[in-house]
């Protein structure tokens, strides 16, 4: 968690120019509880919390939750769930319960496979999902669920902290991708930071113009992959335009699309990808929407502020006389 301290030491000032960020790191008193039945996927994560400071409690089973054993949650709660029975989906939503009560952050490591039950299942709790075992993503998990618990969840934040957030963690990430080209000596490009603010920026509500005909979209879509054929696809990760995109042409043909379709329209590793859906939904721009027909799936869509935002840009870009983005 040096690297965690040294990013705050880096930008002191991220939640509201008091210090708040070096209180992330400070975490006496806290405790990370762990669930699961491997013990070695979940010692990495207890490693990087018992450096950051907090008390790690003994690795319980998810039965545990939903046989009225699991005891007190810790301030985090870290789940390690690669496949999912229907026994292990009632302990998560049980899970989801319990932690927005007591105000926990959850991390969850899952695989690809299982995640579209894990987010279903994980509705209210706004957890951080961690596919595959990488210890960068779960640093970065850990950072942002410690930063969380010093005050106001990210949803409840202005616009201004919501970006200052979306920056320590931009920041956590870049951190990450150094440790591990310098473990792997691979090299990995980063995707730049979202720069997203409302038209004007002053908060007052425009008419809305049509969204764009979805072929257009699709059309952008397809020319933005092609590049990845001749150049290093690497150049060109920006997942949140690539999310936006995906959801602008899904909504215009009245199509529902689910978590993990997003995560592959994205183009980058699916806990990036969720990562990036998470602080979308939290500032505001997706909202999360259960299948009336199947409680344990959840679709994304677009919110109506996000909505507005595509539709303007899309009218921008017709008036300009453009067509590629």
């Amino acid at each position: 968690m040096a690297q965690l301290a040294y990013l705050v030491d880096a930008d002191p000032d991220w939640v509201d120019g008091s210090g708040a960020a070096a209180a992330a790191v400070s975490s006496a008193g806290r405790s990370l509880s762990l669930f699961g039945s491997d013990a070695a996927r979940l010692t990495r994560i207890a490693d990087d919390a018992r450096l950051a400071g907090l008390g790690v409690q003994a690795l319980r089973k998810l039965s545990d939750v939903t046989e009225g054993t699991a005891g007190l949650l810790g301030d985090i709660v870290a789940i390690d769930v690669p496949s999912v029975s229907g026994a292990e989906m009632a302990a998560l939503v049980r899970l989801d319960e319990r932690a927005v009560r007591s105000g926990a952050q959850l991390i969850v490591l899952t695989s690809e496979a299982a995640l579209e039950d894990v987010f279903g299942c994980l509705e209210r709790s706004h957890p951080q999902i961690v596919i595959g075992g990488r210890q960068s993503e779960g640093l970065i998990a850990l950072g942002a669920a410690l930063a969380r618990l010093q005050g106001r969840r990210v949803r409840e934040m202005d616009e201004e902290d919501r970006l200052a957030f979306l920056k320590l963690t931009e920041q956590l990430g870049r951190l990450s991708d150094r440790l591990d080209r310098f473990e792997s000596g691979t090299t990995r490009l980063e995707s730049p930071a979202p720069g997203f603010k409302g038209e004007g920026g002053d908060g007052r509500r425009r008419a809305r113009p049509a969204l764009p005909d979805a072929r257009l979209v699709h059309r952008i879509i397809h020319q933005r992959r092609l590049r990845g054929k001749f150049l290093l696809p690497d150049l060109f990760a920006d997942p949140a335009w690539d999310i936006l995109l995906d959801l602008t042409a899904a909504r215009v043909e009245h199509r529902r699309v689910s978590v993990t379709s997003l995560c592959i329209a994205a183009g980058v590793p699916p806990t990036t990808a969720l990562r990036w859906i998470g602080q979308m939904l939290d500032l505001g721009l997706l909202v999360r929407e259960q299948d009336d027909q199947d409680r344990r799936r959840a679709f994304i869509d677009l919110s109506e502020d996000g909505a507005a935002a595509m539709a303007r840009y899309f009218a921008a870009l017709a008036g300009d006389g453009g067509q590629l983005s």
